[in-house]
């Protein structure tokens, strides 16, 4: 049975962001750069990064030096000081840990976690968890997930671990590209379980980078956030804003 965290909403929360799939790099500065003017901005009580914040993340040491990972660091340093910000791995930043969030001001999450605003109960996941077909990837995240395959990887030389992810994002490359490639999808059955489990009638993920709302039956719904690209057109910065109404896409752009 899956093990649910819960975050009750403080009483003087009006709304929240959601957002996921960022994938910042430094080599993309135009999604780094909405991402900054959002974070300046927004007049949101809180904000939750529902996963793949980055394209990439070889560990928390990656920011203890000049560059791209210090960087965003202090950029939600001085976002945090203004409201909670709350992160939940993905499966590209899923090396994340105390350090950095204690560098950063993040607050992470568990996945799933049930956030409970406005006296309704909603179910958050970075999504691929759910994603039961891709049986490759859940048995690989299996493998990175457990404290000894991270305890050897993080022992390498942070130059090495670079090598390492950069051959790893090639492969990945390499086989959306391949005939015949199939992309998972949240599995239906699965996400209802989820929602009744935790006592939820809406989950909210990322992952797919398939921006929809599915009406699952039952009164029982998923809305997939959209993953963010200034790179293509059109661009993509789309975040999900929950209130007393319930939930609104904002676009960015």
């Amino acid at each position: 049975m899956t093990s649910f965290g819960e975050l009750v909403a403080p009483a003087g929360w009006r709304t929240v962001d959601l957002m996921s799939d960022l994938h910042l790099q430094a080599s993309e500065p135009a999604t780094f750069e909405a991402w900054r003017g959002y974070l300046q901005t927004t007049p949101a009580d809180a904000i939750f990064i529902l996963g793949d914040l980055f394209e990439v993340w070889v560990g928390d040491d990656a920011a203890g030096e000049p560059g791209f990972e210090a960087q965003c660091a202090e950029l939600l340093r001085e976002a945090t000081v203004r409201r909670p910000v709350y992160f939940m791995h993905g499966n590209r930043d899923f090396l994340l840990g105390p350090a950095f969030a204690a560098q950063s001001g993040l607050q992470l999450l568990d996945d799933p976690t049930v956030l409970v605003l406005h006296d309704r109960r909603w179910l958050l996941s970075h999504g691929d968890l759910l994603c039961i077909e891709d049986t490759e990837y859940l048995h690989f995240r299996a493998e990175v997930r457990t404290p000894a395959w991270q305890k050897a990887f993080l022992a390498r030389p942070l130059a090495e671990r670079r090598a390492l992810a950069r051959a790893m994002r090639a492969q990945s490359e390499d086989r959306k590209r391949s005939p015949g490639m199939v992309w998972a999808d949240v599995d239906a059955d699965a996400a209802r379980a989820w929602l009744r489990q935790a006592d939820a009638d809406t989950l909210v993920h990322g992952h797919t980078h398939r921006p929809a709302t599915h009406a699952l039956g039952d009164g029982l719904s998923r809305i997939v956030l959209s993953d963010w690209d200034l790179q293509v057109h059109p661009a993509r910065a789309q975040l999900l804003c929950l209130s007393s109404a319930g939930a609104q896409r904002v676009d960015l752009r």
